[in-house]
Parts: C-alpha cells; sequence; structure tokens
C-alpha cells in the first residue's frame, strides 16, 4: 500500500538525504499511526540496518535480536555473535556500515523505550556512538518510539549525551479526513463523506484501526463489528493505548475519563477535582503529554485569564469507547445498530463533530480564505449578570486580525439544517452579547459547519454570513 498524506513529513525526511550533514531523526506518536509504516516506505531504498525492540525483554535477549538483525541485514564471512554489552553492539553496527556501497545509509531503531530497559547502557551507548562516530558520517539515525513521553525525556530533551543532539523531531499525527478518504479509497472502499465522518467519530484518523474497516459494509456496519462484537478488533484497544504511550499512564486516563464526562470542556480546577489528582509540575506534564499525542485540545477563553482555559477530549476512539462501550453505557452487538439512529446518539454526535472541527481548523480557515491572516481559536462562556443579562456559549469563535470573530455553529444532520426562530434568537444573543460584553469594535460574523448546509430561509438571510458543508474539510 502506498503512502497516504504525510506530505510534510516525507519532505522532511527526504530532505535528510540530500545533504552531507549526520542527521538524528525522532519519530514519535501514539499506537498504531503508523510511523514504522511511513520510515520503511520513505527510506525503504537506503535503510542499512533496522531493529525493533522487544517488549519487557531482557538485556540478553534484546542483545541477540540485534544479532539476529546483524545477521539479516549484513553479509559476512562468518556470522555475527551475541556481543557482551551495547558499546560491542554499536562497534560492530559502526564497521558493518562502514562497508556499506548506499550512499546515505538509513539506521532505523524502531521501540527505543523497549530496547532501552534500566540498567541496559543503551541509552549511554547510543549517546557515545552517536557522539563519536555517526556524528561525522553521512548517515541518517532514525529513533522511534510510541511511549511519547518516554522518548521526550530520554531522547529529545535529553540531559546526557544526546542532548540537543536530535536533528528534528516529527510528531506523527491521526490522518485528517481528507486522508482517511483517499486511505478508504486506496482500499477501494468508497463512502459517501457523511458516512466517513460517521466512521471518523468512532475510530478517528488512526490508519491501522481504518485498515479493518470492510468494503461494502457501512459506517454503522463497521462500527458494531469493530467495537462491539465478540473479538472486535477494538473491544481492547483503550486498555493498551495509554499505557503503550505513556509511564505511570493511570493518571493519564483519570483525566481523559474526566473530560470523557463533559463534552463541551473543563478547565483545569474542574479536572483536578473531578480527577482528585494533585495540582502542581506533574499535572501540567500530563496535561502538556495528552496535548502533544493529539488526545485533549486546548482554549483559552477570548479576553479571560489563563485559568479559565478549557481542555476538551478530542481523541474521537477514546471519547467514543468511554461513551457507549464501557460503563453504564455500556452496548451490545444486538444494540449498535438500533443506538446509531437513536436521537441521544445524534446528540452525541454533535458533540463529536464539534470536535473534528476544532481539528480542521485549518480547513475552516482556508475556506473563509483567511489563511494568511493571523488569528485565534477561541471559546467564549458568558454567565448572565449585570453588564448582560442573558447567557450564553460560544463553543468555537475565530479571533481575526483584520477585524473580523467568527462565531463557529457546527452541525452534524443528516438533511439541511434549518434555522428557527427559536434558534435564531440564540444566534443574535452570541452575537450582540460577544460584542457587549468584550466592547470589541470588530465586526462579528455567524459562519455554520455543517453536513448537506443551512436551509434557504429569512433566519439564514438575516444571520448568516458564511454556510460551509464539510465538504471542505475534504480538501487537501
Amino acid at each position: 500500500m502506498k503512502i497516504i498524506g504525510r506530505k510534510d513529513e516525507r519532505k522532511t525526511m527526504q530532505a535528510m538525504q540530500r545533504d552531507t550533514k549526520a542527521h538524528m531523526l525522532a519519530i514519535i506518536g501514539r499506537r498504531r499511526v503508523g510511523k514504522t509504516f511511513l520510515i520503511r516506505e520513505v527510506y525503504k531504498n537506503d535503510k542499512v540496518f533496522e531493529m525493533t525492540g522487544l517488549k519487557d525483554a531482557n538485556l540478553h535477549d534484546q542483545l541477540m535480536n540485534f544479532t539476529i538483525q546483524m545477521n539479516l541485514y549484513f553479509k559476512a564471512e562468518k556470522p555475527y555473535t551475541k556481543p557482551e554489552s551495547w558499546l560491542m553492539a554499536f562497534s560492530e553496527l559502526s564497521a558493518a556500515v562502514s562497508n556499506s556501497s548506499l550512499k546515505k545509509p538509513v539506521v532505523f531503531l524502531d521501540e527505543l523505550p523497549w530496547i532501552a530497559s534500566k540498567r541496559s547502557g543503551f541509552m549511554e551507548a547510543l549517546a557515545h556512538w552517536w557522539n563519536n562516530w555517526a556524528s561525522q558520517q553521512n548517515i541518517v539515525v532514525v529513533v522511534c518510539g510510541s511511549a511519547a513521553s518516554w522518548m521526550l525525556q530520554h531522547v529529545v530533551n535529553a540531559k546526557g549525551g544526546l542532548h540537543n543532539r536530535i536533528t528534528k523531531l516529527i510528531t506523527l499525527m491521526p490522518f485528517t479526513l481528507h486522508e482517511t478518504e483517499a486511505f478508504l479509497k486506496e482500499k477501494n472502499i468508497v463512502m459517501s463523506h457523511y458516512q466517513i465522518i460517521q466512521l471518523y467519530l468512532a475510530l478517528g484518523g488512526i490508519p491501522h484501526y481504518l485498515d479493518q474497516v470492510e468494503k461494502g459494509k457501512s459506517a454503522a456496519q463497521n462500527i458494531n463489528d469493530l467495537c462491539f462484537k465478540k473479538d472486535g478488533f477494538l473491544t481492547t484497544e483503550f486498555n493498551n493505548l495509554y499505557p503503550a504511550l505513556f509511564d505511570n499512564a493511570g493518571s493519564h486516563i483519570k483525566i481523559v475519563k474526566a473530560l470523557a464526562s463533559k463534552a463541551s470542556g473543563l478547565n483545569r480546577q474542574s479536572i483536578l477535582k473531578l480527577t482528585k489528582l494533585s495540582d502542581g509540575g506533574y499535572f501540567t506534564n500530563i496535561l502538556n503529554e495528552l496535548e502533544a499525542s493529539g488526545f485533549i485540545s486546548t482554549f483559552e477563553p477570548l479576553e479571560k485569564s489563563k485559568k479559565d482555559t478549557l481542555f476538551r477530549l478530542t481523541d474521537e476512539y477514546s471519547l467514543f469507547y468511554l461513551t457507549f462501550m464501557v460503563g453504564q453505557n455500556k452496548l451490545n452487538k444486538s444494540d449498535w445498530l438500533r443506538v446509531s439512529e437513536t436521537q441521544p446518539y445524534k446528540i452525541w454526535c454533535g458533540y463529536a463533530f464539534e470536535n473534528l472541527c476544532i481539528k480542521h481548523i485549518e480547513n475552516i480557515k482556508a475556506a473563509l480564505g483567511i489563511l494568511g491572516v493571523e488569528t485565534k481559536v477561541n471559546s467564549f462562556l458568558h454567565r448572565k449578570d449585570a453588564n448582560y443579562p442573558k447567557g450564553f456559549q460560544i463553543d468555537m469563535l475565530i479571533d481575526r486580525k483584520d477585524n473580523i470573530i467568527n462565531i463557529c455553529e457546527m452541525k452534524f444532520y443528516a438533511d439541511e439544517f434549518a434555522i428557527t426562530k427559536d434558534y435564531a434568537q440564540k444566534l443574535r444573543t452570541k452575537r450582540e452579547g460577544l460584542k457587549t460584553v468584550t466592547k470589541s469594535k470588530k465586526m462579528v460574523h455567524i459562519t455554520f459547519i455543517s453536513a448537506y448546509g443551512v436551509l434557504e430561509n429569512t433566519h439564514k438571510m438575516d444571520l448568516v454570513e458564511n454556510d460551509f458543508t464539510t465538504s471542505i474539510f475534504f480538501d487537501s
């Protein structure tokens, strides 16, 4: 299968092949996001050596694994035998790579956190090898791992021998909707945009999850098979996902579960209250790790203090799992096709669709023609007071340097969305209230993003400046 998307990442990786400098490239990202596939495909003609760490293996087995790979990649007069240490292992690797005929060889070390067990000496040997040999060669060394917190601490932000040695860090994120559609088409699966979004709201843009989607089945049927059937591919994925990424993942999971309980988001103090975690640097670090890995998104409220920053769970699979696959709402295989037609599911889709719009903000800005304009994406909550007697909430607004604010209304309906008289009044409250409360001189435009557009009526004509369908998310 060919590489789908990843244009910027490929451009960065290929540029490293065209100069004469040594590079150490670190690639991180959640499990199943396609890190290994990307590296193997981009460097398939230049890879001189590859080794993947063994999970929970001891030093002896890791070194044996290294030896097996050495014998696989390099044909010596006599087979390599297990070295006594990682220092000796890297010495052997240097000699073997030196004899390579490749113009710029690539050494790929996958699942680095599994190789570098405590007291193994691996990280010290890797640093020594890089500083004393590899950094002086025309070579690319790629280190990769799903355990994001470990990779950041021990490689990217290392204090020891690898301090500031990383040439480039790539954090591989899930597919966008455009990339998801291209991936499914590559598998000869053709779905409507509406169906693809339904699928995305449950699975997200994780290539390995999407690879399980079967041709000829609807989004609901595929979700049913993957998430609710006995031995379905995603029935136990949540239990493996966070421990694979983070050290001491219990706190990360507590925060994710807290955020799943409030679709519109929680501020820091509310998360602390729900999770009973202690405030401080450790808590901040967990939030940063979750955001860097794409699980949560942050919103700084317009013209309010940092303490009002909202955190939202924007990982589709986690939100779907915690809503429908566990706890009181847990469903079984016979329920999902029925539940997917109910009003509670449609309401949930509305909240999940807001997250999807948040992730695809660049597409919205492109549709507005403001990619070159400096912007901030915020939320806004006003509780009624003497200044403005009506309360209102804006889940997403785009504050623009060209003196316009776009209030984004995001609706996921299976038909055109009709603005009723009551809803029109709510829109007026948001528009006028925002100008009054913030005392902003900027023009306020109301922008709709929906599956099939907004029905033409007098309310739309009076209130809506921009009406975009979800087709904007499928543009490259």
